[in-house]
């Protein structure tokens, strides 16, 4: 078995997999399930090139694409679409010298070749991966049967992309419906999770705007997009612009308002994405005691297994079950804050009691463990040990960016805005450009009676 790595463009493939008997010619990149896919050049084809023609023209051969299913191996999708066991055994392992395959997510592309040889003996020839947008991990078999793997890294451009819109149903409809990504709606939501709770201050008709990295391909397809540049929010609750900034003297990248304040707070105002706010602080009757009492926190309702987020940096001092609590996780923070977390199904791997968090650390998973009616994350908040309303607390500020480092930060605000700018005027052109021209109007004369009008066949309209 062989393996090499090669810093080529993608089209390397073909010529890697020239002297196996594959070739990979505009394979589409869209996840379909297993069927022949009929936009490749066929392998018998190279084939011929070692072998008489007589034979290479009774070869079959076919490529397939499947999608990665849950809990699946590399080993049951080979499986799954008809590969030998011993040639897919093969294959893993050649594959494994280069990629860990426990990190295969469902989902996931692979590409594989088959061939029906004149004996009827159908043989795997290769498989291709794709672990990162940007490589390609290539397995071929040789005519000696031994197996070979490649890594190709694709030659990335740089780019930059910019969505707006007005807010519809939500702020991840309508940005997904313009382009953007999972990773730019998290990104957006940590950028302003300080300031607002998206599922109940957002307002249909408020604006958006994302700036963000994206990266091509030689073919000019995005194949990956990078982080947020910029991110505004005009509407009820808040109108606001945010830019990524690096302060050299730190070395922290963190977002910036238009003044240099950070646009992190001490506390998150909710440690749970996607959650709906059931229960406020304050007195209530009990659903389960049926009398009231004082609620001392705040509970959101979510789905079990939702991540639930340390809300600020701090120092982990009770984690695990807590009588009516469930598992239970507690946080001391500076300056005499305290923050808890109940009801949670299972905690976190690598955090326990004693461990140092940072804000925005995944600490559990929402359950309903202890006493609790339905899934929900039940969180409160000490100020020197007094419960307090996290909704309505108002907590310390970020980083004020202040003399060179506001200098430079401005500076840095300016090219970003610039960058927009350019976006903008050229998704105006490309929109004018494709605009349909307006018909010239047309002014009819009569024919003269003599003139029979004729179609394009010579015969007359009737």
């Amino acid at each position: 078995m062989k393996n090499g790595r090669f810093d080529w463009g993608m089209g390397a493939a073909a010529a890697v997999l020239m002297g196996t008997g594959l070739v990979v010619v505009g394979v589409s990149t869209r996840p379909v399930e297993a069927a022949a896919i009929d936009n490749t050049l066929d392998p018998r084809l190279v084939v011929a090139s070692f072998t008489s023609a007589d034979d290479a023209a009774n070869l079959s051969s076919e490529m397939k694409r499947v999608s990665v299913l849950r809990n699946e191996t590399l080993s049951g999708v080979l499986d799954r679409i008809g590969a030998p066991r011993e040639e897919a055994n093969g294959a893993v392992f050649a594959a494994s010298q280069l990629i860990d395959l426990r990190g295969m997510r469902p989902g996931d592309d692979v590409t594989a070749w088959l061939e029906t040889g004149t004996d009827g003996i159908v043989r795997l020839m290769g498989v291709s991966l794709r672990p990162e947008a940007e490589t390609q991990v290539l397995v071929s078999r040789g005519l000696d049967g031994s197996w070979t793997s490649h890594e190709l890294k694709a030659k990335l451009s740089p780019g930059i992309s910019y969505v707006a819109g007005d807010v519809d149903q939500s702020i991840y409809q309508t940005a997904t419906g313009l382009g953007a990504t999972d990773q730019q709606i998290v990104d957006y939501a940590e950028i302003f999770g300080y300031d607002i709770d998206f599922q109940r201050e957002v307002r249909t008709g408020d604006r958006f705007g994302m700036l963000y990295e994206t990266f091509e391909d030689e073919r000019g397809q995005q194949v990956k997009t990078g982080t947020v540049l910029m991110a505004t929010m005009d509407g009820a609750a808040l109108s606001k612009a945010f830019y990524r900034y690096t302060p050299s003297d730190d070395g922290v990248v963190d977002y910036f308002d238009e003044s240099g304040q950070s646009a992190k707070k001490f506390l998150m105002k909710t440690p749970i994405n996607g959650a709906r706010l059931s229960s406020s602080f304050g007195n209530r009757k009990h659903p389960v005691l049926g009398y009231t009492k004082l609620h001392k926190g705040t509970d959101f309702a979510a789905p079990t297994g939702t991540p639930i987020y340390a809300a600020g940096n701090g120092k982990v001092v009770t984690y695990g079950p807590n009588g009516t609590y469930g598992n239970f996780a507690k946080i001391e923070h500076a300056n005499g804050y305290t923050t808890a977390y109940a009801h949670m199904s299972r905690f976190a791997k690598g955090v326990g009691r004693g461990s140092y968090v940072k804000q925005g650390q995944v600490i559990g998973y929402v359950g309903t463990t202890g006493r609790s009616t339905g899934p929900h994350l039940h969180y409160e908040v000490y100020v020197n040990k007094k419960p307090v309303n996290a909704m309505t607390l108002k907590l310390p500020t970020g980083r004020k960016l202040g003399g060179e480092q506001l200098q430079a930060f401005l500076a840095e605000k300016a090219r970003i805005e610039a960058m927009r700018d350019a976006e903008l005027m050229e998704e105006q052109m490309v929109a004018a450009n494709t605009a349909p021209a307006a018909a010239p109007a047309l002014v009819s004369a009569p024919a003269p009676a003599s003139v029979t009008p004729e179609t394009r066949d010579g015969a007359a309209n009737p």
